[in-house]
């Protein structure tokens, strides 16, 4: 067994685990109270359901109780135990981002397009046992009044303002139902021998429109082309890219081109979860709080509508991707709210 290294706002403590003649497993300690037993058997039956219709996901090991979930209390404290298959092959980063040899990489982008197509076509016939909960459950005028401090009264009055554009959408079978919401190159692995994804981490699901993931592919395809100086060339990637994302996608689900028309409606509300995250990161370590430049750029992308997350407007730089230095700052303890659970 080896302890995994968390990354910063990690929830879990993760080991990775090995047994000659086995397949890996990861092992999973949840140990903060900010989710119930039902939060974690919702996660858990879904990925079940998932892998179990097609899904390429890393499958839930059943405890020899026969159990998705094992609560083991200490001291009065409960902590939550799952347990996964280990997914092959390993992470774009840890290969350097390189693709695999003899293959272009525009395969990667159908293939990233296409797994994530067909968990929310599976998505669209899931019925929970345990329901996890929805958008709007967690992303209010409250919740926001709760999270982001006082000092930043116009990023509020404009994260609210998304939230009632939001509001006003359709929501159907079609368009509305169970997200990874994390769907990024950090929380799958490629097996580099056939090009296949297998998805994990699962933490974050929840009920919110499908284009909210798609959304987040399309951000995560500005890493391949976020040092190039002429914004013309990035606009003309970005619009390549999400094609064949789209053409993947749509290889194993339908989307409306209604929907596809909110793109730069979906990155603003992904930039939403990105700051609301930040601040809740804030509030659960002991270092004093800061507002960074990457932090400020988000903030500054939500406060003056700019959309596609700056990337094609003058506030983006290629030499420092994704910073704004202006609004940097320091929050002291007191702008943090305390009423927190």
């Amino acid at each position: 067994m080896q302890l995994i290294p968390a990354h910063e706002g990690g929830r879990n403590v993760v080991y990775s685990c090995e047994k000659e003649g086995n397949d890996s497993k990861i092992l999973r300690i949840a140990f903060l109270p900010d989710r119930s037993r039902e939060d974690f058997l919702g996660e858990l039956e879904y990925i079940r359901y998932l892998f179990e219709h097609g899904g390429s996901v890393s499958n839930v090991v059943s405890s020899k109780k026969g159990n998705l979930l094992e609560e083991i209390i200490h001291n009065h404290h409960s902590y939550f135990i799952s347990l996964f298959h280990k997914a092959k092959g390993k992470m774009l980063v840890e290969n350097n981002y390189q693709y695999r040899d003899g293959a272009p990489i525009t395969e990667y982008y159908y293939n990233s397009g296409k797994v994530l197509g067909k968990l929310h076509q599976i998505s669209k016939r899931y019925t929970p046992i345990h329901r996890r909960y929805s958008f709007f459950d967690k992303y209010n005028a409250l919740y926001i009044d709760k999270r982001i401090p006082e000092s930043f009264s116009l990023l509020k009055e404009k994260l609210v303002e998304l939230l009632n554009t939001l509001q006003g959408l359709e929501r159907n079978q079609e368009t509305f139902g169970m997200n990874h919401f994390d769907y990024n190159d950090g929380n799958y692995s490629i097996d580099f021998d056939t090009g296949q994804i297998t998805v994990y981490d699962f933490d974050n699901t929840c009920y919110c429109w499908y284009m909210f993931d798609l959304a987040g592919l399309w951000i995560s395809g500005v890493g391949w082309i976020q040092f190039e100086p002429d914004a013309g060339k990035r606009k003309k990637f970005m619009d390549d890219y999400f094609e064949t994302v789209l053409a993947g996608y749509r290889s194993e689900t339908n989307i409306e081109d209604s929907m596809l028309d909110k793109l730069p409606l979906f990155i603003q509300v992904n930039i939403l979860e990105s700051i609301v995250d930040a601040f809740e990161v804030m509030h659960h370590t002991s270092e004093e709080p800061t507002c960074d430049e990457e932090l400020s750029y988000l903030i500054k992308c939500l406060e003056d509508d700019i959309p596609y997350k700056g990337f094609f407007h003058q506030i983006y730089s290629y030499e420092e991707p994704f910073e704004f230095e202006e609004r940097l700052t320091a929050l002291s303890e007191s702008e943090i709210p305390k009423n927190m659970d």
